[in-house]
C-alpha cells in the first residue's frame, strides 16, 4: 500500500485562505479519485479561532464551486513537522512564523509558500481577505484552486502519485 502524501497549509487564524486551499485541494484530489492517496489538514499560526468553522464568506464562496468546509480551526504545533510531508503557508509571515519552529533543515524543507506552486504568480502572497468585501473571499478561492492544480502537477512531476 502506498504511503499517503500529507499536506497542511497554514494561515493565520485557520478560518479564511488555509481552510479554502485545503477544500480546494480534497476537492481536486476527489475529482482526480485520487483521495486514497492524500491526507489534507490545514491550521493557523495563531490560536485566534481555535474550534470554530471557516469564516462564513469562505465557506459561502467554496459551497458555490461545490465544496464543503466543515473543518473545525486549530493551531500549528511542532508535531506538524513529523505528520506532515508538505507544509504550504499561506504569505511570508506564515512561512516565517513556521520555520521559526523548525528544529531541523528535513523539517524546514517541508516548508513552502503555498504560491510557490501558482505558475502565475509564484512567490506571492495569498491575501487575508478577513477586513475586506466579499471580492476577496472570491480572489482567495480562484487563488488557491489554480495553485491546487499547480502543487497537484509539482506532486506528479515528482512522481509521488
Amino acid at each position: 500500500m502506498q504511503k499517503k502524501i500529507r499536506v497542511l497549509f497554514v494561515c493565520l487564524g485557520n478560518i479564511c485562505r488555509s481552510p479554502a486551499a485545503e477544500g480546494a485541494l480534497k476537492n481536486l484530489v476527489a475529482q482526480k479519485n485520487l483521495q486514497h492517496l492524500f491526507h489534507i489538514d490545514s491550521c493557523g499560526t495563531a490560536a485566534y479561532h481555535i474550534g470554530e468553522l471557516p469564516n462564513a464568506n469562505t465557506r459561502k464562496i467554496a459551497k458555490g464551486k461545490g465544496i464543503t468546509l466543515d473543518h473545525r480551526a486549530r493551531q500549528f504545533e511542532k508535531a506538524d513537522f513529523d505528520n506532515f510531508d508538505y507544509i504550504l503557508a499561506m504569505d511570508q509571515s506564515n512561512y516565517n512564523d513556521v520555520l521559526a519552529l523548525a528544529t531541523s533543515q528535513e523539517h524546514k524543507q517541508k516548508v513552502f509558500k503555498f504560491r510557490h506552486f501558482d505558475q502565475q504568480h509564484q512567490n506571492m502572497d495569498v491575501p487575508d481577505p478577513y477586513f475586506g468585501g466579499l471580492d476577496g473571499f472570491v480572489e482567495v478561492q480562484e487563488i488557491v484552486e489554480r495553485t491546487s492544480q499547480g502543487f497537484l502537477q509539482h506532486i506528479h512531476a515528482k512522481q509521488e502519485l
